[in-house]
């Protein structure tokens, strides 16, 4: 499963990192240039090169940490919004068993907050998942306070959130933090049909903590966020998103403008 067994408990073992693979990766720049800015070689995972499109990009902890080295548990991005201070994420991902405060370090690098630690102020799940945990509702979004007066679009940007959209229509690249590595790993590939309500992408390395990663079309839209079927997916090289339909966009207004 795609989570990390700090985010939500009792769901089974974490899934092992293919650290072989990105490590051979990590050393062709030219493939980290590609993926990064989306269309390069497809279904290749390395390191993704810190640009501002991946600055939208972060990972999920725990408020009470001593310190920002390792302890990420999840991934979750930046969405525009009117009042220009939400994320979107898995659902499992705020869904768990604690009542712990989180926080949000968009951009995060080997214990660095560039952006700024921005705390959890809001959580908004789908009636599926808080019902029932449906695995076609597993995105959520949270909104974030305020630091130093600014919202947290105005320091990092934001994509939009983009329901309806055809799957497999275009290249997607995900973008999500392992939670036994301290950079984001990234993966430029189609989307196809998994099932009526679920889509998958083929990208190695995507383990345990790259839940709610998003999935960016090449016009800057969020048309997946990593979750789903399995929670994301029970092997580390296909990875499962909800199709962003009716109840994604409803969740969205309710964060937008309340329920």
């Amino acid at each position: 499963m795609k989570r990390s067994s700090r985010s939500v408990r009792s769901v089974g073992p974490r899934r092992r990192a293919l650290f072989g693979v990105l490590v051979l990766l990590a050393g062709v720049s030219s493939s980290i240039a590609a993926a990064d800015a989306g269309p390069g070689p497809l279904g290749v995972t390395v390191r993704a090169a810190p640009t501002p499109p991946s600055a939208r990009i972060g990972a999920l902890f725990h408020a009470d940490r001593a310190d920002w080295t390792g302890g990420h548990f999840c991934t979750a991005s930046v969405v525009h919004s009117p009042h220009r201070d939400l994320i979107v994420t898995a659902a499992h991902c705020l869904g768990g068993d604690g009542d712990e405060d989180l926080v949000f370090v968009p951009g995060y690098r080997y214990g660095k907050a560039p952006y700024g630690v921005w705390p959890v102020e809001r959580m908004l799940l789908p009636d599926g998942w808080e019902e029932g945990r449906s695995e076609d509702s597993d995105v959520a979004f949270a909104v974030l306070a305020r630091r130093e007066g600014r919202d947290v679009e105005d320091v990092v940007g934001a994509n939009r959130f983009a329901t309806g959209t055809t799957t497999g229509a275009t290249a997607v690249t995900v973008t999500g933090y392992p939670d036994d590595q301290e950079a984001p790993v990234v993966c430029t590939n189609k989307p196809e049909p998994h099932s009526a309500t679920q889509q998958r992408i083929t990208c190695p390395g995507f383990s345990s903590g790259t839940s709610g990663s998003p999935w960016v079309n090449g016009d800057g839209q969020v048309v997946g966020v990593l979750g789903g079927h399995e929670d994301g997916g029970d092997t580390d090289d296909v990875s499962y998103s909800v199709v962003l339909g009716a109840e994604a966009a409803e969740a969205y207004r309710d964060a937008v403008y309340g329920p």
